[in-house]
């Protein structure tokens, strides 16, 4: 498959056409124009620091259904001791900006740029990028953000300083969405960790017809703490 060069023109190559790794695209920007287009497509910029911009369409897709999440008993006590409490869209800047911190395991760099926070700040204060953060007497010590449109989250990353505070935000997220009748998380790569909450590897094109389904519904834009 030929990889695409972008140009200044918002048009993303089909999804479809992305090489084997899902590597689809390279170039443009990430003003919030286009990486609404390109979530509306399934399509997710992924890249470290120094590198040009890429452009990705995963196969298989790990999603989760609201419905599937996995709870364990470890969580369960954790979420009902109250221990931690939860809040959405109060901290989004200090949530992304902890995310970047985490360092992948194989080459210890991060792919949350400073281009990447800069570009996801915005998304948020137009409504559309959200977080869920855990605090413990006060203080943030978890949490999690992602871009919502039509009836679908895209997940982008999560933290945690304190044991399940991530997990703990990510339930509650999840319950928020179940609430609001969302089709589905967009949870983008595989992991084990995400499995472990009841995430589930589709084909890329069965995760594309349900996106054209997530889509047909109107964007719940807006800060989600009011």
């Amino acid at each position: 498959m030929p990889l695409f060069q972008l140009s200044e023109e918002l048009i993303f190559p089909n999804p479809e056409m992305a090489e084997e790794d899902g590597l689809l695209a390279i170039g443009g920007d990430l003003s919030p124009e286009r990486l609404l287009l390109a979530y509306a497509n399934g399509i997710f910029p992924w890249f470290n620091e120094g590198d040009p911009l890429l452009w990705w369409s995963l196969n298989p897709r790990l999603i989760l259904f609201p419905d599937e999440f996995k709870c364990n008993k470890s969580l369960k006590r954790t979420i009902n001791s109250n221990k931690y409490e939860v809040k959405f869209d109060c901290s989004f800047d200090e949530v992304i900006g902890n995310c970047s911190k985490v360092r992948r395991n194989d080459d210890n760099e991060t792919w949350i740029t400073d281009k990447m926070i800069t570009a996801y700040i915005h998304l948020h204060k137009l409504g559309f990028a959200h977080s869920a953060e855990t605090y413990y007497q006060g203080k943030l010590v978890g949490g999690l953000y992602g871009v919502s449109l039509g009836k679908m989250f895209v997940g982008e990353s999560m933290f945690h300083l304190m044991a399940d505070a991530s997990k703990v935000a990510f339930y509650h997220l999840n319950e928020k969405l179940k609430e609001w009748n969302f089709h589905f998380i967009d949870a983008q790569q595989p992991t084990s960790h995400l499995k472990s909450l009841g995430a589930r590897e589709l084909e890329r094109s069965e995760f594309l017809r349900l996106l054209e389904k997530a889509m047909l519904s109107p964007t719940k834009k807006g800060n989600w703490s009011l």
